[in-house]
């Protein structure tokens, strides 16, 4: 691609098959299904009734869903039905746009999302350098092994697991869109075998151009870490190299603006080019976390030194994987949402984490030839963008500022809970139902609670909502705090509230859920048809306000790991 690319005005028709599939995401799944209505519509009631505020309230949004049932839900019904007939996947081009790419307020804590890794192994050299080589290097072999089909195919108990997404983990980048939508652009090629490409290295808010691969091979770790060595070497914090990452982190709509006189410079041009092309992004920085709250803060939006947001100045967090690494050897990873979740990155961190804990991993062999330099890529600052910087600085601290972080550790964890026969997942939701009604005392619940289920059992799978609050759960969480219940009533509440939510959840999984149903019914809606009245009951609206978004994944190597509420007055709560 030319440096043309970066000044696309709008988006392009075909930019989500412009990411070739790797041999490793090859294979069949079914479609995803269109559930159906009559179905759809007995979920949405039982899961509506905890919501209502009365039982009039109630009786309200049943006759709606009743009246929909008879009247354009079925109309919509058969469009859905054509559509998915007629697509590859009914839901993914809506959902890319509805969930993330319209989505205009930062990326930074409502998309973006963190794992803090384990301590670098013991037998590696324990500088922040060689850390951020082995990371570099692991990350370059599971690319290739990604490219090749090498990757042993993502699997459940219950069959595999689609990895369509997958393609959009390595050389590609989020665009800011101008006209109020973003895209993602890739740089990779059909046939890459992955034995060529850059990364860049963020340090002190400069960017490098560091050689991975050359001639055919990926650099040995040495190479790299070489490589990255010059660059800690050369690092002046005395000299202020101008923080454009932080513009990452704005608004939408304010980046894409700032984005564009950005690219005017043919010169700035190319080093977006260079950024976006890039393998990945590793960012060195000077902080040095020690504890779990730190290590998360300096992880999810980037540390803050004398009200100036350093972090986020030193990151470019349209960049679907960065590898952070701190002073003191602290790693982690910090993603972005939009066109993949955060699965694919679990493996992706799981894999190279274990490559660099065996002993015996393949660090490569340096050649005998000239040393790699890194290369700094300097941009042009005219002075609206280093006013835009200041205020993109300004809104970063204010974006940090309104975050809060905490963290629950348990005496007990996964293996106690199984002794009593239950799932940890449906232990952790009650106990979030529970501490949420303690916070908030009796009052009218205001919103619903999303867990994300997965759906990558079927071909092109992202997620479905789980909708945790149910009679069940409702009435255990009532019990515990009523002296007039039992003990051995209380269990029994609490299994059939157990029980309820592991129904809903596999139900989600497979593509049997209330929330991307009905979506993709009234995405169908014709300009000159009337919105049934359902779709603007409070009852109903509620129910899909998240004011709670949880959500877990799974890795023995992460130490911490989060993202960001779904809304601006909301919690997110994750477990271990």
């Amino acid at each position: 691609m030319s440096t043309s690319t970066v000044k696309l005005s709008s988006r392009p028709l075909a930019w989500k098959t412009a990411a070739p599939a790797s041999p490793s995401t090859a294979g069949t799944l079914p479609k995803l299904p269109v559930v159906d209505l009559p179905d759809t519509l007995s979920r949405l009631k039982q899961s509506l009734q905890p919501i209502a505020w009365s039982e009039e309230e109630y009786a309200a949004v049943l006759k709606k869903i009743d009246q929909f049932g008879a009247d354009a839900g079925p109309q919509l019904q058969e469009r859905l039905v054509k559509r998915a007939d007629e697509t590859r996947h009914w839901l993914e081009e809506w959902w890319d746009d509805a969930g993330y790419l319209r989505y205009r307020d930062s990326v930074v804590v409502y998309v973006s999302y963190y794992y803090g890794f384990d301590a670098h192994p013991s037998h590696l050299p324990q500088t922040p350098a060689a850390r951020a080589a082995g990371l570099a290097r692991g990350a370059m072999i599971f690319r290739k092994n990604l490219k090749n089909g090498h990757l042993k195919p993502d699997a459940t108990k219950e069959g595999p697991l689609c990895m369509d997404t997958y393609r959009w983990m390595f050389d590609c980048s989020r665009i800011p869109g101008p006209q109020g939508l973003d895209w993602s652009v890739t740089y990779a090629k059909e046939g890459d075998t992955g034995d060529s490409g850059h990364i860049i290295v963020f340090r002190n808010n400069r960017v490098w151009k560091v050689d991975a691969a050359r001639d055919g091979r990926i650099l040995s770790t040495a190479e790299i870490e070489q490589q990255i060595q010059h660059i800690y070497d050369q690092d002046r914090m005395d000299k202020e190299y101008p923080g454009v990452g932080v513009l990452t982190a704005s608004n939408r709509d304010v980046w894409a603006k700032d984005y564009a006189n950005l690219a005017s410079s043919r010169h700035n041009a190319s080093i977006l080019q260079t950024i976006q092309s890039a393998a990945f992004v590793i960012n060195l920085e000077a902080s040095s976390p020690k504890t779990p709250i730190q290590h998360s803060r300096d992880l999810w939006h980037g540390s803050v030194a004398n009200g100036v947001p350093v972090g986020l100045r030193n990151r470019w967090v349209d960049k679907p994987v960065q590898f952070v690494v701190f002073d003191n050897a602290a790693a982690g990873l910090m993603g972005e949402h939009s066109v993949m979740d955060g699965t694919p990155t679990v493996r992706l961190c799981d894999d190279v984490l274990e490559m660099l804990h065996d002993p015996a991993f393949d660090h490569g062999t340096p050649a005998a030839s000239s040393r790699s330099h890194p290369t700094p890529l300097d941009w042009e600052i005219t002075p609206a963008i280093t006013q835009a910087i200041a205020q993109a600085d300004k809104a970063a601290i204010q974006l940090i500022d309104s975050q809060e972080l905490g963290f629950l550790v348990t005496p007990y964890g996964k293996a106690a809970i199984k002794k009593f026969g239950v799932s940890p997942d449906s232990w952790a939701q009650l106990i979030v139902q529970l501490a949420y009604r303690r916070l908030i005392g009796k009052e009218n619940r205001i919103g619903g609670t999303y867990e994300a289920a997965t759906t990558r059992k079927f071909d092109k799978g992202r997620t479905e909502a789980i909708r945790v609050v149910t009679t069940e759960s409702d009435a255990w969480v009532a019990s515990m705090d009523n002296k007039d219940i039992g003990k051995d009533e209380r269990k029994q509440l609490f299994a059939a509230a157990v029980k309820k939510h592991v129904q809903l959840a596999k139900s989600a999984g497979s593509g049997q859920g209330v929330d991307r149903h009905l979506f993709g019914l009234k995405k169908l809606l014709k300009e000159d048809e009337d919105v049934p009245s359902l779709f603007s009951d409070p009852v109903f609206l509620r129910s899909s306000y998240w004011v709670l978004s949880t959500s877990a994944i799974f890795s023995k190597h992460f130490l911490v790991y989060g993202w960001g509420e779904v809304l601006t007055s909301s919690y997110l709560v994750f477990h271990v």
